[in-house]
């Protein structure tokens, strides 16, 4: 059967249901290679990393699986300063990090957007604007986020989280903050301005089924998707989902290896049914098992998002319990990556920005560097 559906051109939402739901480990193996080998023929044997400054924690939003939610009280609230961003976005450049993606908790008060204006402004001056930005912001409004884009943004990163509005519903707080049609417009309102368009889904979530995440994939397609950025869902012990899941037992090691390979298998699917957009090996799998990275990767992921925030500030944005390095320095985890990823037999594409395929550069004058690598400005030939 897996053969079968393996050899199709197009794949149905039975198909996609049929790979999500494989647990015979051969036919598991035989997924991954095939992922691997449509990420092979479509973007190639190279990951890309995108330098994650997590600058604040502060949000608006009380998503009840999320670990700074407001109404989490024993989260200390931070913002990094402009001074400090913009020191290790110098950084990542300087490390021939390709791009940089600005995340935050969700705010949308005038102070804040002005303040990502200016650090726009001041960003796209690093390397005369050949450092890569991608922002995860949450949802704005459309004058906002036309702004972010002439500023320098070009590509935007807002997860549905869940595309099934019921399972939405029940994992935010019934109220005008937390609206389902809403993200939905907001997320379309991205492509429409003419950003490279990222979203992604929790993998694993109570009371999901892997008829919802082929549905997620489905929905990742309708709505022209440019790059997804999926994981395992991560307990945070102070939230209610966390703590659901804690008392009902269904935390423990098989149930985080079920999460961990349903993880690995919407990679899959999701490369061998959309083929040529950016997919993440996200950090939730490394925090499920030490090879998580290495693992999505070799299952169809081609970007990775190491975390380049100010190191007194990496213990504060924890929307999980467990998250890998934020005890290691930048340098560290980049070293690390890097040599991790060679060791599986791919490249790191440093200083690119490592665009999709499947998107078309939204501004002629955004276009993103030829060369491989970044050369600091201080080695530039002076004219």
């Amino acid at each position: 059967m897996l053969e079968q559906i393996l050899k199709k051109d197009k794949l149905t939402r039975d198909d996609l249901i049929y790979g999500l739901k494989l647990t015979d480990e051969g036919e598991l193996a035989r997924l991954f290679e095939a992922a691997y080998e449509v990420k092979t023929r479509e973007i190639g044997r190279k990951a890309y990393f995108r330098g994650l400054l997590e600058i604040s924690n502060r949000c608006r939003k009380n998503c009840f699986y999320c670990g700074i939610r407001a109404g989490n009280d024993r989260v200390e609230r931070f913002d990094m300063t402009r001074e400090e961003i913009l020191s290790m976005a110098q950084w990542a450049y300087d490390n021939q990090y390709g791009s940089v993606t600005l995340q935050s908790g969700e705010r949308n008060d005038p102070a804040f957007v002005e303040f990502i204006d200016d650090l726009l402004v001041e960003i796209k001056k690093i390397g005369g604007g050949r450092l890569g930005v991608t922002l995860s912001l949450g949802e704005q409004t459309d004058e906002v986020y036309r702004k972010w884009f002439d500023l320098g943004a070009h590509r935007y990163l807002l997860r549905i989280e869940v595309s099934n509005p019921e399972l939405y519903k029940k994992m935010h707080p019934a109220n005008a903050v937390h609206s389902y049609e809403t993200r939905v417009d907001r997320i379309k309102a991205l492509k429409r301005l003419g950003y490279q368009l990222g979203t992604g889904v929790m993998i694993g979530l109570p009371g999901q089924t892997e008829e919802d995440l082929a549905d997620d994939i489905l929905f990742f397609e309708k709505i022209d998707a440019d790059m997804i950025g999926m994981g395992p869902y991560v307990v945070h012990q102070d939230t209610p989902t966390g703590r659901e899941v804690l008392e009902k037992g269904l935390n423990g090691p098989e149930e985080i290896k079920r999460r961990m390979t349903l993880g690995l298998k919407m990679i899959a699917m999701t490369r061998i049914y959309l083929k040529n957009v950016n997919i993440a090996s996200t950090t939730a799998l490394q925090a499920l098992d030490p090879l998580g990275r290495e693992l999505g990767l070799k299952a169809g992921g081609n970007i990775l998002m190491p975390i380049i925030t100010a190191g007194e500030y990496k213990t504060k944005y924890l929307l999980y319990d467990n998250k890998p390095g934020v005890e290691d320095d930048e340098g560290k985890i980049r070293d690390s990556l890097t040599e991790r990823i060679r060791a599986i037999g791919e490249e790191v594409g440093l200083g690119q920005w490592g665009d999709s395929p499947h998107a078309a550069l939204p501004r002629k004058d955004f276009q993103a560097p030829d060369n491989e690598l970044i050369t600091p400005p201080d080695k530039t030939d002076k004219k």
